[in-house]
C-alpha cells in the first residue's frame, strides 16, 4: 500500500481527500480504505506526506514552497530550520510564531537577499528532551524549573516526589511525564547535577544538555574490574615487536589520553618511512559488551574547557589504551615509505606493540623545531624531529598541490582558576609541532580508507561532499557586495577553486570573517559506509583510524581490520551484516559528533561570557564580524563576541540593508559594514545567557576617543 500511495502521489501536484486518493487508487473495501488512512497518517508522521487545514494530502516533495524540519535557534536570537538533505533556512525571530529550540515545524520559504529565509506556519512536534535547568520554588512552595535553555519559551512544574533530595539552586535534569496545556508541563528530576555555586556544574550542565552524561553505569564497573593494569605476554602473541624502534607522543602539555605514537627513519634510497603507531582500543572494547555499547552511545570523547567526558572509562583512556612513557602497549601500525613528493610509495597495516620513548609536548617541540630551543630531555630526538618536520613539510605540499583547503582558524582557550571561574581568554596556538601530527594522520588515515576502498569491502569512511553550487553563489555575492573581484573560474566546484578564492582574499581586512563564511557554505563532514572522497582534503579516500580512544568510528575501523587483514574473515554473511550495521553506526556517530561540538560551542560562550562579567566598563577594538536587523556583532581580538544593539547607536536612526550587508543612518548615511573595525565598551555580560553586550565608543579620526559634550 505505502509504494501505491507514493507512485500515485508523486504526479498529483494538488491536495486530494482521502476518498479521492481510494478512488485513484481504486480500492474497493472498508478494509483498503482504513489501511490506506493508516499508511497516510504513518507517511505523515515520517514529514513525506502533508495534511492541509481543510482535510487534504499532498506529497511534501510537491510543495516546494513548504519545508518540514528542526527548528534550531541561534543564542543571537534568529535560528535556522534544519532540513536532512538541503540547506539550512533562516528564520528571524518575529517568523518562529511560537515555535521553540528543537520543534519539528511546517515552514513557509521565502526568498531574501542574498538567502532563503522561512516562517513557522506550524509547530508539527515539540521534542523535549535533555531538560537541565535550575531548581526555584514559588511563593505557595511549588518547585519548578527554571530552564537553562532559555531558547524554550516554556514552564515546568516538578513532581513533589522527585525533589525530596533537591534544594534550591541544584541544577538537574528532568524528564516530562505529562503536559499541562501548550507551554506548560509536569516533570520529574532524573538527575541532580550539582548546585549552581559548585565548581564544574555550570560544564556539567551544558553537556547533559546535549545527551553527554560522565556515568557509566554499574554494567561497565563490573567489566572494567576484569580490564588489567599492564600488558601480559600472552597478549603480544600475533604481533610485531616494535618495542627497539624510537617511538614517541606530541600531544597537548595536559593530554592524558594518548592515541597516537610516531617514529621515522630515512631510508637508503631516500625515500622516508614514516610509522604512525595507534592504541589498539578494540583488544580490549569488544562488540556486544557493556563497555562497547557505552561506547557506541557516547560515539566521541567531549572537550569543555578543562573538563573531559571521555567516550571510554579513564582505566582505558588514561591507563591500558594511553601509549603511556616507558610502557609497553598493544598498537596497530601503519608503517609508510612516503617518496620526495610526498607520495605513498608502499605501506603495511599491521597489529604490533610499542613502548614510547618520550611523551613530548607541542610547546616544547616548536621550541626546538622553531625556535633552536632544545630541553635537556629532548636532545636524544633532535634529530628525528627534525627529519619529521621534513617530511611534514613535503606532505603538506603535496597536500595542497592537489588542492586541500586550510581554512586555518583562530580557536579560543578558556583558562580556568582552580574553582573552576573563567580568567583569560586567549587564542590557541598551533604551531609545527601541530600541524606536522596533522599531516601524519591524514597520511595514515589515507593509507588506510585506500587499503580498505581497494579490496571492494564494507568500511566507514569519512566524507565531506562538494559543496552545493548555490552557497558557493550565495557567498560569491557577498563577496561582491564587498566591493571585490576574484579572477579565476571560481564557480568551478573542486578543491583548487575553493583554495583559490582563499588565496585572493587573503590580506583583505575581513579575510577570518570570509573564511569562516566560506567554510559555512561548505556542507558538514560526516561519517558514511559509502565513500565519496572528502573535499575539503582533496582526498578520494578518507576515514578516521587515528584516535580510537576518543571517537568510536576510528574503533570500530580497527575492528574491520583486524577482521580483514588479520582473521581473514571476508565472508557473505560478515560481508551482508556489516553493509547493514555501518549505516546506523555512521549515522549515530555523526549525530553524537555534533551534540559534542555544540556542547563544546556552548561552553566557550558560557566562559567567555563569564570572564567578561569582570571586565564591564573595560573598551576594547573589535571587528564586525556579523550583521542583523537589530545590531552587529563585534569580535575582540581574543575571539569574545558581544553585540551592539541597534538602540544603542547614537546620532541617527539606524536600518539593516540586507543586500549590502550593513547598517546605515537613516540622515546621516552612516555606514556600519562587515569587517569594519571599531571601538567598543562592555556594558553587560551575563553568564546565565551566556551573552556579552558592547556599545560604540566615538573615536576621532585619529583613533582617539572623543570626549562627551
Amino acid at each position: 500500500m505505502r509504494d501505491k500511495v507514493l507512485n500515485l502521489l508523486k504526479d498529483i501536484h494538488e491536495a486530494k481527500e482521502i476518498i479521492e486518493i481510494n478512488d485513484l487508487l481504486g480500492l474497493k473495501t472498508s478494509e483498503e480504505l482504513r489501511e490506506l488512512q493508516d499508511t497516510l497518517n504513518q507517511l505523515i508522521d515520517e514529514y513525506i506526506v502533508f495534511y492541509t487545514k481543510k482535510g487534504k494530502y499532498i506529497l511534501l516533495d510537491n510543495c516546494p514552497g513548504l519545508k518540514i524540519g528542526r527548528l534550531s535557534v541561534n543564542k543571537k536570537g534568529f535560528g535556522f530550520i534544519v532540513l536532512d538533505k538541503e540547506d539550512d533556512l533562516y528564520v528571524e525571530e518575529k517568523n518562529m510564531n511560537g515555535a521553540i529550540h528543537d520543534d519539528i515545524v511546517l515552514a513557509e520559504v521565502f526568498p531574501s537577499g542574498v538567502r532563503k529565509e522561512a516562517k513557522v506556519i506550524k509547530i508539527l512536534k515539540r521534542e523535549l528532551q535533555n531538560l537541565v535547568g535550575e531548581i526555584q520554588f514559588d511563593e505557595k512552595g511549588v518547585a519548578f524549573l527554571k530552564l537553562d535553555d532559555d531558547k524554550r519559551d516554556i514552564d515546568i512544574q516538578l513532581t513533589d516526589d522527585s525533589i525530596k533530595d533537591c534544594v534550591e539552586g541544584h541544577k538537574v535534569l528532568v524528564k516530562v511525564v505529562k503536559e499541562i496545556n501548550k507551554h506548560k508541563y509536569l516533570a520529574q528530576v532524573v538527575k541532580i547535577i550539582g548546585h549552581k555555586n559548585d565548581p564544574g556544574t555550570d560544564i556539567l550542565s551544558i553537556a547533559y544538555k546535549h545527551g553527554i552524561y560522565e556515568d557509566f553505569g554499574e554494567e561497565v564497573e563490573k567489566e572494567l574490574k576484569d580490564i588489567p593494569n599492564e600488558v601480559s605476554d600472552k597478549e603480544l602473541v600475533g604481533r610485531k615487536d616494535l618495542t627497539n624502534l624510537v617511538i614517541f607522543t606530541i600531544d597537548g602539555d595536559d593530554t592524558k589520553d594518548i592515541d597516537d605514537a610516531i617514529s621515522i627513519k630515512k631510508l637508503d634510497d631516500g625515500n622516508y618511512e614514516l610509522g604512525v603507531h595507534i592504541a589498539d582500543v578494540s583488544h580490549y572494547v569488544r562488540e556486544n559488551t557493556a563497555l562497547g555499547d557505552a561506547a557506541y552511545e557516547r560515539g566521541t570523547s567531549s572537550y569543555l574547557a578543562d573538563t573531559v567526558i571521555p567516550m571510554l572509562p579513564h582505566k582505558l583512556s588514561n591507563g591500558i589504551c594511553s601509549l603511556n612513557e616507558g610502557v609497553i602497549r598493544l598498537t596497530m601500525s601503519c608503517v609508510m615509505e612516503i617518496d620526495h613528493k610526498g607520495k605513498v610509495v608502499d605501506y603495511d597495516i599491521f597489529p604490533s606493540y610499542i613502548k614510547s620513548s618520550k611523551k613530548m609536548t607541542y610547546k616544547k617541540v616548536n621550541d626546538i623545531l622553531l625556535r633552536d630551543i632544545v630541553a635537556p630531555d629532548y636532545v636524544p630526538f633532535v634529530e628525528d624531529l627534525k627529519l619529521m618536520n621534513e617530511l611534514h613539510k613535503i606532505l603538506r605540499k603535496e597536500k595542497n598541490g592537489r588542492g586541500y583547503i586550510n581554512f586555518d582558524l583562530d580557536e579560543a582557550k578558556i583558562v580556568q582558576d582552580e574553582n573552576g571561574k573563567a580568567i583569560d581568554v586567549v587564542k590557541r596556538v598551533r604551531e609545527e609541532g601541530e600541524m606536522l601530527i596533522e599531516d601524519f594522520m591524514i597520511a595514515a588515515n589515507e593509507t588506510v580508507a585506500t587499503h580498505i576502498y581497494n579490496m571492494d569491502l564494507p568500511f566507514i569512511y569519512r566524507v565531506h561532499d562538494v559543496p552545493k553550487p548555490e552557497k558557493v553563489d550565495d557567498f560569491m555575492n557577498l563577496v561582491n557586495i564587498l566591493g571585490y573581484k576574484l579572477k579565476g573560474n571560481i564557480h568551478e566546484l573542486t578543491p583548487k577553486s575553493m583554495q583559490n578564492i582563499l588565496d585572493q582574499l587573503a590580506g583583505k581586512k575581513e579575510f577570518e570573517i570570509l573564511s569562516s563564511l566560506l567554510l559555512r557554505s561548505m556542507r558538514k563532514a560526516e561519517y558514511s559506509k559509502d565513500n565519496i572522497g572528502h573535499f575539503g582534503l582533496a582526498s578520494r579516500a578518507y576515514t578516521h583510524f587515528t584516535s580510537p580512544i576518543r571517537r568510536f568510528p576510528d574503533l570500530v575501523v580497527h575492528r574491520l581490520l583486524k577482521k580483514y587483514l588479520v582473521e581473514q574473515d571476508m565472508s557473505m554473511t560478515t560481508i551482508q551484516t556489516l553493509d547493514n550495521s555501518l549505516v546506523d553506526i555512521a549515522q549515530h556517530s555523526s549525530e553524537r559528533e555534533v551534540a559534542a561540538v555544540d556542547a563544546e560551542r556552548d561552553v566557550l560562550d558560557m566562559k567567555m561570557a563569564e570572564y567578561m562579567e569582570d571586565h564591564i566598563g573595560e573598551e576594547y577594538d573589535g571587528i564586525i564580524n556579523t550583521i542583523t536587523n537589530f545590531g552587529f556583532f563585534v569580535e575582540l581580538p581574543n575571539l569574545v563576541e558581544g553585540l551592539v544593539h541597534v538602540q544603542t547607536l547614537k546620532g541617527d536612526y539606524f536600518t539593516y540593508v540586507p543586500d549590502l550587508l550593513a547598517m546605515i543612518g537613516k540622515s546621516t548615511k552612516k555606514t556600519y559594514r562587515l569587517g569594519d573595525k571599531v571601538r567598543v565598551k562592555c556594558v553587560a555580560a551575563s553568564k546565565e545567557t551566556s551573552m556579552v553586550d558592547f556599545e560604540l565608543v566615538k573615536v576621532d579620526e585619529n583613533g582617539n576617543k572623543e570626549q562627551e559634550s
